[in-house]
């Protein structure tokens, strides 16, 4: 299977630890080598696997067929034109491998929060932030050397799609970052199952985020999950695809019940849309609300 930019659609391919890559594709445009997306980069042909990495961080690589494949997930923050992965091969030399990354415009969400707090913390609460941010980079950069068991998501919370990724996002008329995931509404109380194995790297109540739970799946593929009104699981907890791990709350900074859910790739906040299957994502669609 030759994997290039021009094709008319890309395959992800699912990894299994300790044997050879299987295919379970996924198709991938090329149009999602975008900011907030993800690019798949043949990589030279190479008798064992090369390490690469993107902007300082790991990337995912997996194979096909005699081929590697660089899986890089791309931020929002990531630059349209050339870029250029580090790939350093078995015998510790670097190379440089370029792709290019298409430009992509979002739509613009305006949110009325009641608590100012949440919008702009006092200074009693920056503190307490800065050091949450901190470690929720580091859960969300975290890196394990075993492959995921798959790279097809199931949603996490049975409900609509309430606020898409990548939202540019006004609180109270102030601009913030933009949304950097997945928003499906639910009642307070609704299970939130896990999309697909992996570890929990970190719980925690944050200032902004609530109750909130990460799980790694494998070679710098970590998923978090905010909002919670209980979390069910716990650090260093190995979870399999559909076991629940909290459920849907109200807590941080929300206009209501609902589970944000976030993908991360190579540290690179991505769309969760493109791990899910189109026809799920399509019935799940609804007219977009306020949703932080």
């Amino acid at each position: 299977m030759k994997l290039t930019h021009s094709a008319a659609a890309l395959s992800m391919l699912l990894a299994t630890a300790g044997a050879p890559l299987q295919a379970e594709p996924i198709a991938i445009s090329p149009d999602a080598a975008v900011p907030g997306g993800v690019a798949l980069v043949e990589l030279p042909a190479s008798e064992k696997p090369p390490s690469v990495e993107f902007n300082g961080r790991r990337v995912m690589v997996l194979a096909s067929d005699q081929a590697y494949v660089a899986v890089v997930g791309l931020s929002l923050g990531v630059e349209p034109g050339t870029q250029y992965l580090t790939v350093r091969d078995a015998s510790g030399t670097d190379r440089k491998r370029a792709f290019e990354v298409n430009e992509k415009e979002y739509e613009t969400q305006y949110i009325t929060i009641k608590n100012k707090r949440m919008v702009n913390p006092e200074k009693r609460d920056m503190e307490r932030i800065g050091a949450e941010q901190r470690r929720i980079r580091r859960a969300l950069a975290t890196w394990d050397d075993d492959p995921p068991e798959t790279l097809r998501f199931e949603l996490p919370v049975e409900g609509p799609l309430s606020s898409p990724f990548g939202l540019r996002r006004y609180f109270n008329q102030q601009p913030r970052k933009p949304h950097s995931g997945l928003d499906i509404a639910a009642a307070e109380g609704t299970q939130i199952k896990a999309p697909a194995g992996g570890e929990v790297v970190d719980t925690g109540n944050f200032y902004f985020n609530g109750n909130t739970v990460f799980i790694d799946h494998g070679q710098g593929l970590v998923t978090m999950y905010c909002h919670l009104s209980r979390i069910d699981v716990t650090p260093g907890q190995q979870v399999e695809r559909g076991e629940v791990i909290g459920a849907v709350g109200k807590t941080g900074r929300v206009t209501g019940p609902h589970l944000h859910w976030s993908v991360s790739l190579n540290d690179a906040r991505v769309d969760p849309a493109l791990f899910l299957d189109s026809a799920e994502l399509a019935a799940r669609q609804t007219p977009e609300t306020d949703s932080p």
